[in-house]
């Protein structure tokens, strides 16, 4: 997996295989180690987060954190993704 950066506990990654085509951007967030039941984060198309699921049940003003996190530093996330993945779309 790679990891994005973390935030305390928190790590914020990609999974390597996002099926083909590729899913719009978003990042997973599990505390410690990666999880399949991780919570997963899509960015917007100017930067905003937006919730899919919180399936790893990270606390509510925790996971506000993390979202404004990695909203100020969305750049760095969309060119992670482009250069992993090679190509990208958004949720909206």
């Amino acid at each position: 997996m790679p990891q994005i950066f973390r935030m305390g506990e928190y790590w914020i990654y990609f999974w390597t295989n996002e099926n083909k085509p590729v899913e719009p951007i978003h990042v997973h967030v599990a505390k410690g180690a990666p999880t399949a039941n991780a919570t997963k984060i899509w960015i917007t198309s100017t930067g905003k987060c937006l919730l899919a699921n919180n399936n790893s049940k990270i606390a509510e003003h925790t996971l506000r954190n993390i979202m404004r996190m990695i909203e100020a530093r969305s750049d760095d996330v969309i060119s992670k993704w482009l250069l992993y993945f090679g190509e990208i779309s958004y949720y909206c």
